[in-house]
């Protein structure tokens, strides 16, 4: 007599629970997927680091997924690394979405705050399984359409309550488009630029002046302005051409997985940072050019 049985549980894989584990063999077995993703980590900072192309797409990606921490964005990087829309089976089975047969999914890591046995807080991390929208059915699906803008639009956001002065000025020393002085806390900005040049010279300048006063100080922010100025400029459609990160290797020379990992945290965040303000400032402009029109 045929037996049917493995054809009754049609529940998506990864919704499925692991059978006939003990309470300690499923955290022994979580425990050992955490320590996977961990190093899977570990190796892709260490491969980004040694290699210019690699870390331009590591930020291409950043710049795509910008709501991601650095650490997702690598482990990102290293299994889906065209990936530009993220969601986990509910998040997709909310949009009417599926996923499609024979689906990998990308391991992320998800923080979860817990208290110390002292008392004090602390958190921990589980592995989330999440799927890129190429990886879904979309047919029922319409994605939102991002905002366009003007480059006026995009330069008065970026510039709009940005806490140090910006100021144009007729002439800076040798081919700098801005420059920061942290002594009067200002920004001058060469006149006459091209909007990209400028676009760029002054997030750089801004990313700098944060990576200077913050309180997470570098010694030498130039690099990470640089990387955060790119991310801007991508996240926004400011051309790119003229970016080349051939000289990363160097910077991240004698750097463990760790720091690594640290100074890519700081350009995401000093990029967000930026980014969070030009948004607030970019949604002002369409109110009130609604409210405009409609009088």
């Amino acid at each position: 007599m045929a037996n049917y049985d493995d054809l009754l549980n049609n529940a998506p894989a990864e919704e499925q629970e692991t059978p006939q584990l003990s309470k300690e063999e499923y955290a022994e077995m979580k425990k050992a997927e955490r320590e996977e993703i961990f190093a899977l980590s570990d190796h892709t900072a260490m491969e980004v680091s040694a290699d210019g192309d690699k870390f331009q797409s590591l930020l291409n990606l950043q710049a795509r997924l910008d709501r991601y921490s650095a650490v997702n964005a690598l482990l990102v990087l290293a299994q889906n690394p065209n990936a530009s829309r993220l969601g986990d089976f509910n998040y997709w089975k909310q949009k009417n979405c599926s996923i499609r047969p024979g689906q990998t999914a990308i391991s992320i890591l998800e923080p979860h705050p817990y208290t110390k046995d002292d008392g004090s807080p602390g958190t921990g991390y589980n592995i989330k399984k999440v799927f890129d929208i190429a990886q879904v059915d979309t047919r029922r699906y319409r994605p939102p359409q991002p905002p366009r803008h003007s480059d006026r639009q995009l330069l008065s956001a970026l510039v709009s309550k940005a806490p140090v002065t910006v100021m144009g000025v007729d002439d800076l020393p040798g081919e700098l488009g801005a420059m920061y002085n942290p002594e009067t806390d200002t920004i001058s900005v060469r006149k006459g630029m091209e909007f990209p040049d400028t676009f760029r010279g002054t997030a750089q300048e801004l990313a700098f002046a944060d990576l200077t006063t913050g309180p997470d100080t570098q010694a030498d922010p130039h690099f990470s302005a640089y990387c955060a100025s790119y991310l801007l400029c991508k996240k926004y459609g400011v051309d790119t051409k003229d970016f080349s990160f051939d000289d990363a290797p160097g910077v991240f020379d004698g750097m463990d997985a760790l720091d690594v990992k640290g100074e890519l945290s700081q350009i995401r965040d000093v990029a967000d940072d930026i980014s969070g303000r030009m948004a607030r400032q970019l949604e002002q402009q369409q109110k009130a050019a609604k409210n405009q029109g409609a009088r």
